[in-house]
């Protein structure tokens, strides 16, 4: 059966339509048609279509050879014609045979009709030894990027290898190049005897096409690396890191930023990306134990620290008796606003963070952070999961950070005022007898000076401390109770206490309460009364501005890897607003690992105390 095809002047006439059709559709402005216009009309097509043509007639024509053998048979007619007496055209036939032109095309005839035109190698020799390593030749096209991986020179055999391939550079994007790959070559020029400098000028010269001559790494059998989250406890410098294999790959990091490690099998340097980031390609920063170490050999070769110890309150000796104020009880124990009682904002409650006398987790000589058994030393890194709340689950705890005077109450105090079904503060112990018309469990849980020290004892307060004569603390079953009635349990803290916070159990969200520019503070507070350690009030100084700027500044320099986010409290109601919207995220990081041993000793309450 026939196919019948059109014609190749008739799909000349069927192209010359398609392009007069897009040209009545350029005219009508329609998106795209210029383009298809002008690739229809391109000679390259016409000249294409004239080849697929020819291609497609010679397949249906089906040409084999009828004889795959017409040199030989060639031979043998001329044989046959030497035994016979031949006539003219005899003679011309055996001359026409026997011209090397006829007998060169019937030796291609046969060399077709066999299949005989691929290339064939030539046999390998029998000497190569078996153990010869394959070679393999890798092209990469670089335009002004770096090329994503490190190479490194063995002290005993003078070779270079590929040291490290860099997470989401060029090298690791191809997937041609691998750790441990020996480099014979780059663009034709031997390595051989060159130092790894001399191989990085080459590379950085070189643009466009990258031919590298290596030798493949022998496959290891490595599990597959996945990415890891991780909350930065210190401050990284590369520029500052003599030990950094590649200063320009090295990345730097902060206190609390948040990274992702993408690559940990080099025990000393992993590659990471800080979050957020638009960057596909990683950086090295040093493991936990290099770090660790780094970080013991800075703690014993520097001088003794000053005392940094952050101090709450007027530390300065000034003429304070002329502008005090004595507090009257009303003032001094107003918890109603509108109707609403605000439990945990007696002023009483307050003024032991004032006083010299501090409890043993608020006491300098055995700060957390001023030893070099710290959190930020014994652990680097702390890794981190994203979290977000189950309906089934407690509220987080909101842990409200700041120096005295930032306003760190008031915010507080307008949360539970404007959402006092949703916020609530827990409600403190203290050894203060109870007056008339108080209720224990209402203003406080009002106990015995014995049962506050057995609680002391067994770590029952996350902070406590002296006024008056009298012992104040919040307790971690205070918290427990509020979270379990289903509503955000909110509290301001020293920082010092963040790290007994810090449990499986209460999941706190830490926001750190930032004093704004110096003009604003002056406007904002220039009618607002300070508390003094001498339980008095009178008004801001600038020599309280100066020091609440300052000692805010040291307390986020030292704490800010505990802190989840920032709030800048300017003007009061502005600042309630954001401070309202960044509890109400729903998603956020926390610890992964809240179930280890520590906070599991702070979660569980022991039944005794020797």
């Amino acid at each position: 059966m026939t196919t019948l095809r059109p014609s190749m002047e008739d799909r000349g006439k069927m192209l010359t339509s398609v392009v007069e059709e897009i040209r009545r559709a350029v005219t009508r402005n329609i998106s795209g048609a210029q383009l298809l216009h002008t690739l229809l009309r391109a000679p390259w097509l016409y000249g294409l279509l004239k080849v697929y043509d020819c291609l497609l007639d010679f397949k249906i024509m089906d040409h084999r050879p009828t004889f795959p053998d017409a040199s030989g048979l060639a031979y043998q007619i001329m044989d046959d014609l030497k035994t016979v007496q031949c006539s003219d055209e005899g003679r011309e036939l055996y001359e026409i045979l026997q011209s090397p032109h006829i007998q060169a095309l019937l030796s291609s005839h046969d060399s077709i009709a066999r299949l005989d035109y691929e290339p064939v190698l030539p046999p390998l020799p029998e000497e190569l030894p078996g153990d010869q390593d394959a070679m393999r030749i890798v092209c990469l096209v670089k335009n002004n990027q770096p090329l994503g991986a490190t190479i490194k020179r063995d002290e005993e055999t003078g070779e270079i290898y590929i040291a490290r391939v860099i997470h989401g550079g060029l090298a690791d994007r191809s997937g041609l190049l691998h750790t441990g790959d020996l480099l014979l070559e780059v663009n034709g020029n031997p390595v051989e005897g060159l130092e790894p400098e001399q191989v990085i000028q080459i590379l950085i010269h070189s643009q466009g096409t990258i031919l590298f001559k290596v030798i493949p790494n022998k496959p290891q059998t490595t599990a597959t690396n996945s990415s890891v989250f991780m909350r930065a406890m210190v401050d990284y410098s590369p520029q500052q890191d003599w030990s950094l294999p590649c200063p320009d790959v090295g990345m730097s990091f902060r206190k609390g930023q948040l990274l992702e490690v993408v690559d940990q099998t080099d025990g000393h340097w992993w590659q990471a990306r800080r979050l957020p980031t638009t960057s596909s390609c990683a950086g090295l920063i040093p493991s936990t134990s290099m770090l660790k170490s780094k970080q013991r050999e800075q703690w014993w070769s520097q001088p003794l620290p000053i005392d940094t110890c952050i101090r709450q309150g007027v530390s300065r000796p000034v003429d304070e008796k002329a502008d005090e104020e004595p507090l009257n009880n009303d003032e001094a124990e107003s918890d109603v606003i509108n109707g609403l009682y605000l439990a945990g904002f007696r002023r009483s409650l307050r003024l032991w963070r004032r006083m010299a006398y501090r409890g043993c987790r608020l006491s300098c000589s055995s700060c957390y952070s001023c030893s070099p058994h710290s959190t930020s030393l014994s652990n680097p890194y702390e890794e981190v999961v994203l979290y977000q709340r189950s309906p089934q689950e407690n509220p987080r705890l909101i842990v409200l950070v700041g120096t005295s005077g930032v306003g760190v109450n008031e915010l507080r105090k307008n949360l539970i005022r404007m959402k006092p079904s949703l916020f609530k503060g827990p409600i403190p112990h203290t050894t203060r007898p109870m007056r008339e018309g108080e209720q224990t469990g209402r203003e406080y849980h009002f106990v015995t000076r014995e049962l506050f020290e057995y609680m002391v004892c067994n770590n029952r307060f996350l902070e406590y401390g002296l006024c008056r004569g009298h012992l104040y603390g919040t307790s971690s079953d205070a918290i427990r109770e509020v979270l379990k009635k289903g509503r955000i349990c909110i509290i301001d803290a020293e920082p010092h206490s963040l790290h007994a916070l810090r449990s499986r159990k209460l999941k706190p969200y830490v926001i750190f309460i930032r004093p704004p520019e110096r003009d604003v503070l002056r406007l904002t507070r220039q009618h607002a009364r300070i508390l003094t350690s001498c339980c008095s009030c009178r008004a801001y100084t600038e020599e309280d501005y100066e020091e609440l700027e300052e000692a805010s500044g040291l307390m986020e320099m030292k704490y800010r890897q505990l802190f989840d986010r920032t709030v800048e409290n300017g003007r009061l109601e502005e600042a309630t607003a954001e401070l309202l919207s960044v509890i109400q995220e729903a998603q956020t990081w926390k610890r992964a690992g809240w179930g280890d041993l520590h906070n599991l000793l702070l979660d569980y309450t022991p039944p005794l105390c020797c």
